[in-house]
């Protein structure tokens, strides 16, 4: 029988520029092998950061993250194709080529988040910043891979299929480790800024490392300068970048917020910043909380709002209440003005929004210290879940009289889930027999078809609606995702939906005998504002359709 020729050609396809003569290496060829694949394994780990810091960083500053991540995904593994199109013109000095490739990822990468989050602050839309880092990333990470295919043949001669096997798998289980780092290790630890910095200096020093020492010694004189100054000068602008860090993020937060920053924490779910102080006092800038840039409440109108949410779900019974987020304890404080009301669930997504509610002196002063008053239990954790949870048996002070939902608009990708027909099914569950529900969702006047798509998705579920849109707004700033449209174009209205377990639509007033700057002559006004900005055709949303 004839041997095939097939394995020898298909590895001469691998790596035609492969010399004859085996490579020099420091150690045996199996070990060396094993150093490659190493490699192979804590770059593609590296990869898998930047691509998930590009993501991050566009849905934290541009909102909507299905948009963003198919943006960054589609346009990398696309510039992928293409680099390792071009990589194949590299293969004759393969060790070189990929010393160099790696040193301009690791430099690329690392510096992608502050030149995209810098783009955003001081130049506005970034997007076109966004697609130049996703293509550049993208074409850098697929000349790797033939390149590291014929190092590892030269290393030592296997079958095509083989090596192609190992390459993979060396490369999928990095990505794994890459993906599980980023969201339990670089993000909370580091945050989005120094991780992709110290992501990007590991690349750096993994593959200047593997081409330096194992394949040093079939390198030129010239090649390794190359290698040592282009890796140097990469750790060194990396290494200054971290440094610089904390400066960068100081200067973008005045940039963003004004020279008012007074707190800024990164929580584990979101940061925070407060800026001015409480109320305005001393004639001083208003007190004001921006929660992932977006401006949460600001003193200059921040009562009239949390009287608008919550006051007109209040008339009727109200001993049991559920409040949805509000740890900031404004919407709360508004509830506990109530002596009927003998206990109140806080559902809080974020402890530390609700630490820094009952612990900073601006904030605790305005909010009353509504956190600290013996009828509140705060619960923290998924309010979706949490909800469901607690809804069914009425477990922990349910079924409820009241819930009031304060929640980041419904526009924002990430909450999208808190206004679907699902989410409003559960609420439904938890309220008592006659109990009414009071949504936030969104600004009618800018954004009419969300404002009534959560009125049409409200119904779905089973509720009966008023639509009430409240005007005096003066708060126009937005930062983040809003900015490019809200800034343009600001709302003067916060539109509200009171919903109710009944057969009839459910009346609008205040709730007596709270003394309010809300009467029943300005709830009938709200009322007629938002009919007047009534969309037509609004479907319901749901967790499997989101239509926001």
């Amino acid at each position: 029988m004839i041997d095939s020729p097939e394995p020898r050609l298909l590895s001469r396809a691998v790596a035609p520029d492969e010399p004859e003569s085996p490579v020099r290496l420091p150690v045996p060829a199996g070990l060396g092998r094993l150093l490659v694949l190493a490699a192979v394994f804590v770059c593609a780990a590296c990869g898998l950061v930047y691509e998930l810091e590009l993501v991050a960083l566009a849905s934290y500053l541009f909102g909507d993250s299905v948009t963003q991540a198919s943006v960054v995904l589609s346009v990398m593994v696309s510039a992928m194709g293409a680099g390792s199109l071009l990589a194949k013109r590299l293969r004759c000095r393969a060790a070189v080529a990929f010393g160099l490739v790696e040193a301009a990822l690791a430099l690329a990468g690392g510096c992608s988040a502050t030149a995209l989050y810098a783009s955003f602050v001081w130049f506005g839309a970034s997007h076109a910043v966004l697609v130049g880092f996703s293509l550049v990333i993208g074409v850098l990470i697929g000349a790797e891979v033939p390149l590291l295919m014929t190092l590892i043949q030269r290393v030592r001669r296997q079958d095509a299929g083989g090596a192609v096997a190992d390459l993979f798998a060396a490369d999928y289980t990095g990505a794994l480790a890459g993906g599980l780092a980023f969201p339990f290790l670089l993000l909370p630890l580091l945050g989005q800024l120094s991780g992709a910095l110290l992501t990007g200096a590991v690349n750096a020093l993994a593959g200047g490392a593997l081409v330096l020492w194992l394949f040093g010694r079939d390198l030129t004189a010239r090649a390794r300068l190359v290698l040592i100054t282009a890796n140097g000068l990469v750790l060194a602008v990396l290494a200054a970048g971290t440094f610089l860090v904390p400066s960068f993020e100081r200067a973008a937060r005045q940039a963003v917020y004004g020279d008012d920053v007074r707190v800024a924490v990164r929580t584990d779910y979101q940061e925070v910043v407060l800026t001015g102080g409480p109320g305005g006092a001393g004639g001083g800038a208003p007190l004001s909380l921006f929660v992932d840039g977006r401006l949460r409440f600001s003193g200059r109108d921040a009562c009239r709002y949390h009287e608008a949410l919550v006051h007109p779900a209040m008339d009727g019974p109200r001993a049991r209440v559920l409040v949805l987020g509000g740890g900031d304890g404004l919407a709360l404080r508004e509830v506990l003005r109530y002596p009927d009301v003998r206990s109140v669930t806080v559902f809080a997504p974020d402890p530390g929004l609700l630490r820094l509610g009952r612990s900073d002196p601006g904030l605790s002063r305005l909010n009353r210290d509504s956190l600290a008053d013996p009828r509140v239990r705060t619960v923290t954790g998924d309010v979706f879940g949490r909800l469901r949870e607690d809804g069914a048996d009425g477990g922990g002070g349910g079924p409820y009289d009241v819930i009031v939902s304060d929640l980041p608009d419904p526009g924002i990708t990430a909450g999208a889930k808190l206004y679907s027909r699902e989410f409003y099914g559960l609420a439904r569950r938890a309220l008592a027999p006659g109990g009414r529900l009071v949504v936030h969702a969104g600004a009618p006047d800018t954004h009419p078809r969300t404002y009534w798509t959560v009125d049409a998705t409200l119904r779905a579920a089973g509720l009966r609606t008023a639509p009430y849109a409240v005007g005096g707004r003066r708060s126009a700033y937005a930062a983040g995702p809003d900015r490019s449209t809200e800034a343009e174009h600001p709302s003067r209205t916060w539109g509200f939906l009171l919903a109710a377990r009944a057969p009839e639509r459910p009346r609008l007033a205040p709730g007596a005998p709270v003394r309010l700057s809300l009467t029943p002559r300005t709830l009938r006004t709200a009322e007629r504002t938002a009919e007047d900005l009534r969309v037509a055709g609004a479907r319901a949303s749901t967790l499997t359709h989101p239509r926001y």
